[in-house]
Parts: structure tokens; sequence; C-alpha cells
């Protein structure tokens, strides 16, 4: 009986499969049109082994009630699943908290009460080397490969607001639809009890706790900033700007904030502006240890971005790019962003290649608003958000899991890099080594400590030498040096003022007044300048200049020794009393008439005769230039005379003829 049955089923089978194929029907239509075989359960006996055929068959059975009991245990597994990432994100919250508190207890029991740290964080030191580094760079063109957090973004693309919600504080300078970031800004991250912040090359600290230092500390990242532009004289500048953060929960790294990609020069802005941003990301991301925090903005068209584009060309795999959508809270309500969103977090929608893929909200457009006003506004935003519901991508939203996720992938890279960068500096101190042996054969090697000496008793010695300047020696440069300052004065301001004076008395009397005036003002200030441009240009004489003529220098200490020279003139400060007691001396010498020496006046008067003689002989040979030769030099040595000096010399014979009329009148 059973045999017979299967039989029937079996060309029920073909004949079925067979019309279906040669017919053209699809399969829903041929599924539909199939027969309810259940039928077969009747006839069977309960222990007959075809009940593989019902199976199959019953697949196929129109009945469309029948609900899969997999579907319904899918969707429990997924209700309970929810309840449990909501207890975990429940706990996990409280148990940040208590960690707060006690790490600030940790931190209060190392470093006490005092807001400075006694000892400097790895974090700190890293910091510092890198500073280091990148000064070395910038003096030989070179770049290290040492790991940073790059920040890059398109203007406007919420990058800095990004960058203020990992550090906890709003420290940068705010406009609307300007470029506020002109310079890169390298930032130090580093747990803490209190939340301060402080420059590199200063000691202040400012309180981020406290509105009145952060509003100080906007500006002085503004000053520094347009102070950096306007040595360079361009739109943005290379110059790094050096800040470290502390605080509470920080995650410690360093992250570099770089000006935003434009796509146009704006017209405030140099003609180079979009290409020198351009080049200067390119620079900071071809480190190839570099973690890359591209910022795009959700709102804006992800396909056309273009540092999406740039970092695709730096780094084409992705192994080092995370990715951090903006402004996310804009396209809750459009569906059609909404699942362009979630094909990003996926990594299935842009060209471009990350290791992570991030949404935050950084702010909602009010210019009053504190961090802690946008943290609770991100996460009421994220629980509500019908966007972001799918319990798969919840790690890839919030800041605080992008802060986590950015400084995991920092400290790897640097355990990861460090030690070859490690090797590669003692590779370079190596054949630094050789080329100092290959150009410096007659030296023996010396350390840091062993030149400063060596440096140091080379220049002291060398300005002991200015004691072997007799006191003769300097009196006799002084007298010419202030001679030469002072002799034009003396002439056309005082004899020649009182030599009007037909009168002798009047004349004595003039001279005196002026004298005393001139011994009591201009003298004494002009003695001082003279006598600091005499000691400077000795000075340098005998460090520089003699230590040139003696072949066994060492050439290595030139700059250092131009620089010593440079600095001592800067810190040179005259003692305020000289200046008093050098006019009383100098006015009490013109005001005494006495003379003890008959070779004193004799002397006097030959000096006065030949500072006369070379007066005159300047003021003829001044005159000589300007009216041009005479009669004879014109017949005797074919000169001639411009027309200028044509002129010159008609005015001056008619100043003649005046003169000489005075004269006569006179006599």
């Amino acid at each position: 009986m059973a045999s017979k049955v299967l039989r029937k089923v079996l060309k029920i089978r073909y004949m079925v499969l067979g019309s279906m194929i040669g017919g053209g029907f699809s399969f829903q239509k041929w599924k539909e049109c199939l027969p309810d075989i259940a039928w077969l359960n009747d006839i069977m006996e309960e222990n007959d082994n075809f009940g593989f055929l019902v199976g199959p068959f019953s697949y196929f059975s129109p009945d469309k009630n029948v609900v899969d009991p997999n579907e319904e245990k899918i969707k429990a597994l997924q209700e309970k699943l929810q309840e449990m990432h909501v207890k975990y994100n429940n706990k996990l919250e409280k148990l940040e908290q208590e960690n707060k508190k006690l790490q600030k207890q940790l931190f209060l029991q190392c470093f006490g009460s005092s807001k400075k740290q006694a000892h400097k964080s790895l974090i700190d030191m890293y910091s510092d080397v890198l500073d280091e580094i990148s000064d070395y760079d910038s003096n030989f063109e070179s770049q290290d490969h040492l790991p940073r957090v790059i920040v890059i973004g398109d203007q406007n693309a919420g990058k800095t607001s990004v960058l203020e919600m990992i550090v906890q504080a709003r420290i940068f300078p705010r406009g609307t639809g300007e470029m506020m970031t002109r310079a890169p800004v390298k930032v130090t991250l580093s747990e803490g009890p209190y939340h301060i912040a402080q420059f590199r090359d200063s000691e202040y600290e400012y309180d981020l706790t406290k509105e009145k230092d952060l509003a100080k500390l906007r500006k002085q990242v503004e000053l520094r900033m347009i102070k950096s532009v306007s040595q360079s004289e361009t739109t943005v500048s290379n110059d790094v700007i050096s800040m470290s953060v502390k605080g509470p929960d920080l995650q410690r790294m360093v992250l570099v904030d770089l000006p935003g990609i434009i796509s146009t020069d704006a017209e405030v802005m140099s003609d180079d502006t979009k290409e020198s941003v351009k080049k200067m990301s390119q620079f900071y991301m071809s480190n190839p240890n570099a973690i890359i925090l591209c910022i795009q903005d959700c709102s804006a068209n992800s396909g056309r971005s273009n540092v999406a584009e740039i970092v695709s060309q730096i780094d084409p795999q992705g192994k080092r790019t995370i990715f951090v959508l903006t402004k996310v809270d804009l396209v809750e309500n459009n569906s059609a962003d909404s699942l362009k969103i979630e094909k990003i977090l996926s990594g299935d929608f842009l060209p471009m290649k990350a290791v992570g893929y991030f949404a935050v909200v950084a702010g909602r457009g009010r210019k009053n608003d504190t961090i802690q006003d946008i943290q609770e506004y991100e996460e009421r935003f994220f629980k509500s958000s019908q966007i972001f519901k799918n319990i798969s991508i919840r790690s890839q939203v919030m800041t605080k899991n992008l802060s986590r996720a950015v400084a995991d992938c920092f400290w790897k890279m640097v355990k990861k890099t460090v030690e070859q960068q490690a090797v590669s500096f003692k590779i370079s101190y190596a054949n630094l080594k050789t080329e100092w042996k290959n150009n410096y054969p007659g030296l023996r090697e010396l350390d840091r400590d062993e030149l400063f000496e060596k440096a140091r008793g080379e220049i002291l010695d060398q300005v002991m030498k200015l004691r072997e300047v007799t006191v003769r020696q300097w009196e006799e440069i002084l007298v010419k040096k202030i001679w030469e300052k002072v002799s034009s004065y003396l002439f056309e301001h005082i004899y020649l003022v009182s030599a009007e004076n037909h009168d002798i008395k009047m004349f004595n009397t003039s001279i005196d007044i002026k004298l005393r005036d001139w011994a009591n003002q201009l003298l004494p200030e002009q003695s001082i300048e003279i006598g600091w441009e005499i000691l400077q240009e000795k000075f340098s004489q005998f460090v520089v200049d003699d230590s040139q003529q003696d072949k066994s220098r060492d050439d290595i200490f030139d700059v250092l020794k131009s620089f010593v020279i440079k600095e001592t003139i800067n810190r040179h400060v005259w003692e305020p009393k000289a200046y008093e007691v050098l006019r009383v001396i100098q006015l009490n010498t013109v005001e005494d008439q006495t003379i003890q020496e008959k070779y004193q006046w004799d002397s006097a008067i030959k000096f006065f005769e030949n500072s006369m003689k070379e007066e005159l002989k300047s003021i003829d040979d001044e005159i000589y230039d300007m009216v041009g030769p005479g009669v004879k030099e014109m017949w005797l040595y074919w000169k001639y005379r411009t027309d200028d000096q044509q002129k010159n010399g008609l005015v001056k014979s008619q100043l003649d003829k005046i003169l000489y009329s005075n004269n006569v009148s006179i006599l």
C-alpha cells in the first residue's frame, strides 16, 4: 500500500517540476499551485519512515498563518539583549562616576593640595620629546615619525568643537564663518586632580572650571595665532602653539589641531592660503605613525568632502584613520540621511576606509553652552534617537566612546613604533659621530658638559684681555672719539654763534653760558654713548677677531661666541648713578678756568688751532665739492663744472662780495 502511494507521489513531483520549468512559472506562483499533501499523515502508519516526504512539501503549504518559531526566538533575544545593554550602560556610568572620585582622591594623595605636579607623567615627558624634536625638525627640515593624533576636517565641520569635547573645556576662540585656527595647536592631555591648562613657554595655569580663566585662555590662543601669522606675513602659520591640559577623566594622548581645509580663498586671505593649508595637512598626515582623526559634517555632502579625498590619498587602506560624523542631530528627521548614516558607520558608503567610524554631537549652535550642557544634550539625543536605536552601532556614538577609542589607538601606535624610532635615532647618532670624526680629526670627542666648559674657558680668557688695555690707551681712544662726535656741534652752535658778537667780553660770556648748558645736558649722554660704542668694539675685537687669528682655535665655537657677544650687549646696563657723577665732573671741569701749568695752556692752544684747521679744511673741501674746480684747474687739468656747480659758484661769488663789504665797514 505504501509503495503504491509513494509511486504516485513521485509521479506528481516530476510532473509539477517539469511544468514549472517548461511553463516559465516563478517560484512564488509555482509554490501557490502545489497541492496540500498533509493527508498523507492519515494514510501512513505511525512507524513508517516516509515523514521526510511530508516535511519538504509542507514548506510549500499555502497556509500563510503559520509563524516561524525561530523569528519569535530572535525577537525575544533582541529584546533581552537591549535590556541587558541598558543595564550595562547604567552600571558603567555608576562605575565611571566612582572611578572619577577615586582618581581624584588618588591624585590628591600623590601630589597634595598643590595644583602643580611634583613629577611629570609619562605623557608629559612624551610631549616634551615631541616639542624638542619638532624644534630640531624645523631647523633641519626633517620630520620625526613619532605618533600624534592629527585632527583634520573641512572648515566649519565642527573639528574644534569635537576637540573641545575631548578636552572637556571650551579653550579655542570662536568665529562665525571665518577661519579661527590659523596655526597648529598641540594639546597634551593627561590625568590630574584639577582641570587646568598651561602653555609650554609659560608657568601660568588656567583654571578651566572658571569662565574668567577660560576667556583669558581663548584670548591668549588667539593672540598667539595673530602674532605667529603676522611674523610669517601669511594667513596661516607653521609655528606650533603647544599647551597641556590636565584634569580628571581625561584620556592621555597628544592631539594636533590643524586649520580647516577650505575650498576657495576668501578675499581676506592670501592667494596661497588654500594650498598652504593643504600642504600643512599633508605634512602632518604623511607621518606613517600619526593617527588621523577625520572630522566630517553629517549635514554636508560626504561624497564630495575635501578632507576625505586628502585622507584617502595619504592613508588609502584606512589603517590609522578614525572617521567622525558631526552634527548628526540635524538629520534626525530625514529618512534618506538616516539610511546614509547607518551605511557610513558600517563602512559601506564612503570611498575612504577607516579603522573606526563614530557619530557625535559636539554642539547645538548655542554660544553660551558649557561642555556639560553639550554632553547632557548629546546623551539625551542618542538615547531617544531612532537612527541609532540599532544596538550594533551603540558603541560608535558619543564623544566619550570616541575619546576612548582614539586614546587606545594612540597608545597602541606608541607601543608599536617608539622602539623603532629609538633605533632610528641611535643610527642617526652613530652617523653624526662618524661625520664628526671625519670633519674634525684633530679634536677628541667631547660630551655636552666638556664642550660647554671648553667654550666658557676660551671666552673668559678672551674677555680678560680687556684688562690689557691701559688707562692711557682708553683715554686716547675716548678723547679722539668724543671730539669727532662733538666738534661739529661746538663750532656750529657755540663758537660761530658767539663769534657774531664783536665785543670780546660778550663773546666770552656767550661761550661760557653755552658751554655750561652743553656740559650740563648733552655732553654726559654723548660721552656714555661713545664709551659704550668703544667698549662694544673692543669686546668684539678680543672675543672674535683675536680668536680667529689663533691657528689652534675651534671654529665650532664661533657661533656660540657671536651669541655671547650679542647677549652681553643686550644685557649690559650702565650704573644709574654714573650719569649723574659724570655730569658733575664735566660741569666742574668746564667751569674751572684756572690753568696750573704752562704746558697745559700750550697744548690747549695747539689742540684748538689744529681743530680749527681741520674744521676749515673740511669746510673748504665741502665748498670745493659744491662749486667745482677753479679757473686754473680748468685750464691746466681740463676739468669742468657741472650746471649745479656753476650756479653754486655764482652764489659763492655774491656771498664773498657781501662778506668783504661787511669787513670793510667794520674796519
